[in-house]
């Protein structure tokens, strides 16, 4: 922790100048124990010493600090090298004691010959819209090294008026595992203040001593115990704070009385003045009271910028409402007095109330004074309903009144006083995120989905929109624009991007264009698409198994509130099409509260969900039931199902091609190609799809001008494949060997070479040069074994193939594609067919998706003469894969030879997924 630390962890509360002072010691501090640098070693910790003393008295806070650290390395010497001491001159003094160098017995005097700390006169975080008066002064200590120890006493003393000499203090309690030589926190105040102090760590019986000043004196030594474990999913309040909160305010009531008279406004408006002007044209709007509640909401939000003000006194009084509309900027304090005083003048009934923004659970633990707080807002009574009204806040509008930030807490300021009040947690009148998603699935459940989305953003995330849409350029607006389409759809390609503000509603919307990838799976014989977007995003996993843990209960995350509006136009006008899994939810399910709807009506599907989390808890007495209700919900996701009789891909492109069903997706993939003409990823994308439709001319075309863009071996070995099926091998070749040449580690080129070698009558070059990639070991090993098996296999050395498999599979027993590719090459082969099948029956119970197994028991049960088993195999691997060519040609040549239906048809459809299939298996003497 640095000397500015300390500072920070101190409540900003007292007044003197902006010049440091440089003094002894006070009297009243007790010294830490001396250093003896000689003795230190690397074993020792790098924070020597960190002491803090703190005395109250007279309003006055006085914060004395001592810190000692061991400049171990070069990278310690240059975070520790310049002495950074920030204070607020408005409040109090910085008083320097001393910053020195300890080298072995030696004391060196940084501030020797007259020097001084040099204040640095700028206002820190410009960038977050801050004035915080703070001043920072700074001193490059000259001559440290590493193997010193850098030793650093200064006091900061702090007084606000605002408190009307009440006292208040923050701080910090290191707690292990961190070390320290030296550690204390030392409270001090007079026997007669009614100080109050709080650690919300489990510390040893502390009690206060007198001294014989007649001072009470709390010591605290640090580090401090390690806090004890909490589960990840506990509430804010169950996680104690490292802090020592210490002040004189009696109670709740006794801070709100304090507070209440900064947010008087008697006389606050001018009488002609142009807030009174403001507050006339509201008036004579509307009668409504909620409706001029809302009036004034948008006039503090969006006609005065926010910027806090901490000067002159500026931490908790807030500057004028006149000042505050002069200015058109103000802070959490200046728009909710201004806010206030307008309400008031419309006859609305309001209040201010003081809350924090992050620790908001744990304010009723804390003890009671303003450094609890970070924010201040405006409580409204309208019709008997409280409105909690942020004039910090962005585009609230009527809609939103209702709506209550997620606080959890708040303390009025009230003349009389007033204790804590909570903040009732409940969804938004409108979600922070409202996505519509139009899907255009015409064509077939197989095919990309032409979409439209629009997505609307409310409140302090539209702000930081607006701003980036304004500052970015087009590439970086369309970035952003990506992302956020993205969280909607499965790797959308998008041609058409907007974005913009909209005044009336104050959201910000996004809206884009392009093509997405429904993943449409094959599951008990139909095709069917998740559709979930709630109860998918929920995971529920509590652990209270540790006795302190029980009752602790668990948090739905912070604050959240999604809602995505999906419709998908389904082919064939819907007919046939239904879904499964939960079509209403439970109002609230793991604390998150959940809103679904769904239609099947006029060829559209539509599903509305919403959830939003951070509202509710679930309690531990709940933990079981609610585990097993987000099981039973994960097992019942919605989900749409196609027609049982939905065709396979290679039909349904005949069909699509026909009704010109595909031209409304072709036309998107040529519209970022002529954004987009220089990038390589814009011609594959389409050749993707051409490739799927079985266009491989298309397909070649569109690659042959992404090679001349960005040559990869992916894309080299892609259209090698291609020319391959027509049958264009020289060209097939050339291309493989592209690849080879861009990665000659590429396993996969290596593959295609060989191969393409031993179609060409060069078997054994491709077996030579597979031989030497498996001698030279690696993770590639096995799969260039493994080729080397099917060639040798392929050229009729079938037992040789079966060699090598056989000393894979004994080093690695129990791999499903060893055991498959050993299956495969006796079915080919027409040999051991009694052990083939025990290998294939293994590794179907091995695999997780054996539709290629099953292919290969197939061919066994074949060459068994089994059709019957045959062909069983082959419906059960075409079930999981029903484009597996291998699969459908040895069924059409069964159904041939048997003279059943189906057979031309299962041929025709093998051949147009692999038009050289024909050639494939009359190598193994199989022919239709």
């Amino acid at each position: 922790m640095t000397v500015a630390a300390v500072l920070v962890c101190a409540a900003t509360v007292a007044h003197a100048g902006d010049k440091p002072l440089y003094q002894p010691v006070p009297a009243w501090v007790k010294p830490a124990p001396p250093i003896d640098a000689s003795k230190l070693g690397d074993s020792d910790p790098i924070l020597l010493v960190m002491d803090q003393q703190q005395r109250f008295e007279d309003g006055q806070v006085w914060i004395y600090a001592d810190m000692a650290m061991r400049i171990a390395s070069p990278q310690v010497l240059t975070q520790a090298g310049t002495v950074p001491l920030p204070w607020n001159p408005g409040k109090g003094d910085l008083v320097v004691h001393r910053i020195e160098i300890l080298r072995g017995a030696e004391r060196i005097d940084a501030l020797a010959g007259g020097k001084r700390v040099t204040v640095l006169q700028r206002e820190q975080q410009l960038e977050r819209a801050t004035l915080n008066g703070m001043l920072t002064a700074t001193l490059p200590v000259e001559g440290l090294r590493v193997g010193d120890v850098l030793r650093v006493s200064f006091s900061v003393t702090q007084k606000d008026a605002a408190l009307h000499g009440h006292v208040q203090s923050v701080a910090p309690l290191l707690s292990a595992p961190m070390r320290l030589h030296f550690g204390r926190v030392r409270l001090l105040w007079p026997k007669a203040m009614d100080l109050r102090w709080r650690a919300y760590s489990k510390l040893p019986d502390l009690k206060p001593v007198t001294t014989p000043d007649g001072y009470n004196e709390l010591l605290i030594d640090l580090p401090i115990a390690k806090p004890a474990d909490l589960p990840g999913d506990a509430p804010l309040r169950f996680r104690p704070l490292p802090l020592l909160d210490a002040t004189d305010y009696a109670d709740w009531a006794d801070l709100s009385r304090d507070m209440a008279p900064l947010y008087r406004t008697e006389g606050a408006i001018e009488p002609d003045g142009p807030i009174a002007a403001e507050v006339a044209r509201i008036a004579a709007a509307t009668a409504d009271p909620r409706q001029r509640a809302a009036m004034a909401l948008e006039t503090v939000q969006d006609k005065v910028r926010y910027l806090f003000k901490g000067m002159d006194n500026g931490d908790y009084v807030p500057q004028s409402p006149a000042q505050t509309w002069s200015a058109r900027y103000g802070d959490c304090k200046a728009k909710t007095l201004l806010l206030l005083a307008m309400l008031r003048a419309l006859g609305v009934e309001a209040e201010a109330v003081v809350v924090n923004t992050e620790l908001g659970d744990l304010i009723p633990q804390r003890l009671p004074m303003p450094g609890a707080f970070n924010h201040v807002l405006v409580r409204a009574t309208i019709a008997g309903e409280s409105l909690w009204l942020d004039g910090t806040g962005g585009g609230s509008r009527r809609e939103d009144l209702g709506d209550v930030p997620p606080f959890r807490h708040a303390l009025p300021l009230r003349e009389a006083g007033s204790g804590l009040i909570e903040m009732p947690m409940r969804p938004n009148a409108r979600p922070i995120t409202d996505a519509e998603v139009e899907l255009d699935g015409r064509a077939g459940v197989l095919f990309p989905m032409p979409y439209t989305v629009r997505v609307a953003v409310r409140g302090a995330q539209a702000e930081v929109l607006r701003v980036v849409a304004a500052q970015a350029g087009k590439d970086e607006l369309d970035q952003g624009i990506d992302a956020i389409v993205g969280s909607f759809l499965n790797e959308p390609e998008t041609v058409e991007r907007s974005f913009k503000y909209d005044e009336a509603s104050a959201t910000a919307v996004v809206t884009a264009a392009g093509i997405t990838y429904p993943d449409w799976s094959k599951e008990n014989g139909r095709y069917r698409l998740a559709l979930d977007s709630a109860v998918s995003s929920i995971g529920f996993s509590p652990d209270r198994a540790r006795p302190a843990w029980r009752e602790i209960p668990v948090s739905s995350g912070g604050y959240a509130d999604t809602r995505v509006r999906t419709r998908i136009r389904l082919p064939g006008d819907g007919v046939g099409f239904d879904t499964e899994g939960d079509r209403t939810l439970p109002a609230t399910l793991a604390g998150v509260a959940l809103q679904r709807s769904v239609t099947l009506k006029d060829g559209w599907l539509t599903l509305d969900d919403r959830s939003v989390t951070g509202i509710a808890e679930v309690l531990p007495a709940d933990i079981p039931a609610t585990r097993a209700q987000v099981a039973q919900a994960r097992g019942r996701l919605l989900k749409a199902i196609a027609p049982k009789e939905t065709p396979p891909l290679f039909l349904q492109v005949e069909v699509a091609r026909r009704s010109k069903a595909l031209d409304p997706i072709l036309a998107v993939y040529a519209r970022q190609i002529a954004q987009h003409p220089d990038k390589a990823e814009s011609f594959g994308d389409r050749a993707w799809f051409l490739d799927r439709i079985y266009d491989r001319k298309g397909a070649i075309a569109d690659l042959t001008k992404a090679i001349a863009l960005e040559p990869t071996v992916e894309r080299y070995l892609w259209r090698s494949r291609l020319y391959s099926a027509l049958k264009d091998d020289a060209h097939a070749m050339t291309d493989a060997r592209a690849a080879l040449e861009i990665d000659p580690g590429s396993a996969s080129a290596v593959g295609r070479v060989a191969a393409l070698l031993a179609e060409q009558g060069k078997r054994d070059e491709a077996l030579a040069m597979l031989a030497e990639r498996a001698d030279q070991g690696g993770d590639e090993k096995n799969n260039y074994v493994s080729s080397q098996a099917t060639l040798l296999s392929d050229g009729g050395r079938v037992d040789e193939g079966l060699a090598l498999l056989d000393t894979m599979i004994a080093a690695s027993p129990g791999k499903a594609d060893l055991l498959n590719s050993r299956c495969w090459l006796k079915a080919t082969g027409n040999v051991a067919l009694d052990t083939a099948l025990k290998d294939c029956s293994k590794a179907i119970e091995l695999a997780e998706s054996p539709a290629s197994i099953l292919d290969s028991r197939g061919l066994v049960y074949f060459r068994l003469g089994r059709m019957g088993d045959a062909l069983a195999d082959f419906d059960a691997a075409l079930e999981q894969v029903p484009d597996m060519a291998a699969s459908l040609y040895m069924r059409g040549v069964i159904r041939k030879r048997a003279g059943t239906a189906g057979g031309d048809a299962d041929l025709a459809a093998a051949r147009m997924i692999a038009p050289r299939i024909d050639e494939d298996y009359a190598r193994y003497g199989i022919k239709p």
